[in-house]
């Protein structure tokens, strides 16, 4: 049953109040109406593309990255606390896939794991030394990648990553980060 603009719009702000970072696609498909009516409605109610609400939402919780230039993660970070945890997203489109069946390359899945893992070391310097991943399920033009990893153990030069990266609630890829780390932290420092 298709609702009203009237019935349809305080529902609309209440979803992505909820999950703001919800697709138009997505929201066009919970509401049965097209991807432009959503535009329109988000217009109306003054509620930015999906874009920019990441964006506002990680500038709002995440710590600055220091080992790496932000822009250089692939993907967008959205939640970040140093040697604990992040999440970052990536939308798989055309120039992620191969171009015959459309399915994401696996340099992209792991280049969006690993540049979280460096991303979550609170060093000025991180650097890959093992990696072990595992590709779990295919990933399709136009889905979303939602990978979050986890700081496991944190020894003297080496913090080990766990990275779990999810399409809806499909695990896609899982990789195991051995990080090497050049100093460390203030916090180790007042410890010593």
């Amino acid at each position: 049953m298709k609702l009203s603009k009237k019935q349809r719009q305080p529902m609309l702000k209440e979803k992505i109040e909820e999950n703001p970072f919800v697709t138009d696609d997505a929201l066009a498909v919970a509401f049965n109406v097209s991807v432009q009516t959503i535009r329109l409605d988000r217009l109306e109610l003054n509620i930015p593309e999906v874009r920019a609400r990441i964006k506002h939402v990680a500038k709002q919780q995440y710590d600055t990255v220091k080992a790496l230039p932000i822009e250089e993660v692939i993907g967008e970070v959205i939640d970040l606390e140093l040697d604990h945890h992040a999440i970052s997203l990536l939308d798989i489109r055309d120039e992620h896939v191969f171009s015959r069946t459309g399915i994401a390359r696996g340099h992209h899945l792991f280049a969006q794991a690993n540049s979280l893992a460096v991303a979550i070391i609170d060093d000025e310097l991180a650097l890959t030394a093992q990696a072990d991943v595992s590709f779990k399920s295919q990933v399709n033009v136009g889905e979303r990648v939602v990978a979050k990893a986890k700081v496991t153990e944190i020894h003297e030069n080496r913090t080990l990553v766990e990275v779990y990266s999810y399409v809806e609630q499909k695990l896609v890829f899982r990789g195991k980060f051995s990080m090497f780390r050049d100093g460390v932290s203030e916090e180790e420092e007042t410890n010593v």
